[in-house]
């Protein structure tokens, strides 16, 4: 398993390169395709990470975990439901979640895997999928919970998840990594809130990939949100959302009072 991250230098330029916890070891070229090491290694106090690709979108599921479709009495879909959240929503790592101007209703977290799109991938059948994911990473979907059905003739599902600072992503883009044993955790100021087995999907991320691939293309840097499970909740002003998987690691944001 390799971890990618993406950086900024204590001197203020943003790189990537292979993560190993206390240091990173620069590339530079095609993130996605003929990276080469630069030779360059910058230790934990020379750079703070940033979010690990910067996606054009992130396409985040609905209903796509047995556990939570029990609860909420829904079918298991046959095609994935999903929505659009924009790229202008992302943050990495320890960067501020920041209210809306103007709303103080519910603000919830979602977390979730995150497939990262490493090639151009368009009407992809189902077994040839694997080539176009390039790794996986950590999602929180957050969401402005009385926006989504604040019209009664239309969910404002868009609009509700795609704030800006509404998609968090992080910290690395694990590759050559197993999803099927891995379980996500998500802890609310200390507090474990979410703990299910990713092996729980109704589609797994080849499908989705897959199937996904045929209603728009998926370009390099964008991200599918796998869905989440049961314990979704809401996050206070000043509150700490840690979203972690084993081997991918943990990404952790606070809600900030207010956007600036």
């Amino acid at each position: 398993m390799t971890r990618w991250a993406r950086f900024r230098s204590n001197g203020g330029q943003t790189g990537y390169g292979i993560f190993e916890d206390t240091r990173i070891l620069e590339y530079e070229g095609d993130f996605f395709a003929g990276a080469r090491p630069t030779g360059r290694i910058f230790a934990h106090d020379e750079f703070t990470l940033q979010s690990p690709c910067t996606p054009s979108k992130i396409v985040a599921l609905w209903n796509n975990f047995n556990a939570l479709a029990i609860k909420l009495g829904k079918a298991a879909p046959t095609h994935p439901q999903f929505l659009i959240k924009p790229g202008t929503s992302v943050i990495g790592p320890n960067e501020p979640i920041r209210r809306p101007i103007g709303y103080a209703g519910k603000i919830a977290y979602e977390g979730e895997l995150g497939i990262v799109i490493g090639r151009l991938c368009k009407n992809v059948p189902p077994n040839g999928a694997a080539p176009f994911i390039f790794g996986y990473t950590c999602v929180n979907d957050v969401t402005a919970a009385e926006v989504l059905n604040e019209n009664v003739d239309f969910p404002q599902w868009c609009r509700s998840k795609g704030y800006d600072t509404f998609g968090c992503l992080g910290p690395v883009i694990a590759t050559d990594w197993d999803w099927s044993r891995a379980r996500a955790v998500t802890r609310l100021d200390g507090v474990e809130r979410q703990n299910y087995p990713l092996s729980d999907m109704i589609m797994p991320p080849e499908e989705l990939v897959s199937r996904l691939s045929h209603d728009m293309s998926l370009l390099p840097g964008d991200v599918i949100a796998c869905g989440t499970s049961v314990g979704i909740g809401s996050i206070k002003d000043g509150g700490t959302v840690e979203v972690h998987i084993d081997g991918i690691g943990s990404l952790v944001n606070v809600l900030s009072p207010s956007a600036r």
